[in-house]
């Protein structure tokens, strides 16, 4: 019997659930809610935080679905940890840009948005899925490392035309250390941190 067949299907099905995870699409739901409550028990942000950086990126969607002009003319990725959110993408001039920052930045309970935002063509979708591979990739680094108490579902992966965001509440030291194994995943054109320092007993 041929036994590495199963351990193939393994090894996608992670790399799979990985790459949704980083691509910032809905929680893997695996039995239940099981995953999504197993991440929230090791993240450092408060419950609430948790929430509102739910409800924050549900209405950023919204709010870009509901501008005509942005959602023909731009493609946004928004990405919303601890109320910093981060917007990705591409559009088709500068206004358009500007505008979805601004709609995104009044939202409720948002303290800061970063503009990631490209103007000119869209990605397609070959290189969507190079960036969702390479997020994968990112996280089966971060999971080799070996410090006290880090745990890698702590530090959030946005991969956008190879370029790697790294968001997170994490100590300066695996802040270092996260950027330094990512640095080198195949396809990593640079590496941006968006930590905020955690001080344990703070």
């Amino acid at each position: 019997m041929n036994r590495t067949y199963p351990k193939l299907i393994t090894l996608t099905s992670a790399m799979l659930a990985f790459a949704l995870s980083a691509a910032g699409c809905a929680p893997l739901v695996v039995g239940g809610a099981a995953v999504a409550g197993a991440s929230a028990i090791h993240d450092r942000r408060p419950a609430q935080a948790l929430l509102d950086d739910r409800q924050i990126e549900f209405a950023a969607t919204q709010a870009i679905f509901q501008d005509r002009d942005l959602s023909r003319g731009a493609r946004l990725v928004v990405t919303s940890y601890n109320r910093t959110v981060l917007i990705t993408g591409q559009a088709e001039s500068a206004e358009l840009a500007r505008r979805a920052s601004n709609r995104i930045s009044r939202l409720h309970k948002v303290a800061r948005v970063i503009d990631e935002v490209r103007v000119g063509p869209r990605i397609g979708m070959s290189r969507q899925s190079e960036d969702a591979y390479i997020a994968s990739r990112a996280k089966l680094e971060l999971a080799g490392i070996g410090l006290p108490d880090f745990d890698p579902t702590r530090v959030k992966i946005v991969v956008e035309d190879g370029d790697l965001y790294l968001l997170g509440l994490v100590t300066p030291r695996e802040a270092d250390l996260a950027a330094e194994r990512v640095r080198y995943v195949p396809g990593v054109r640079k590496v941006v941190k968006l930590f905020e320092y955690w001080t344990p007993n703070a």
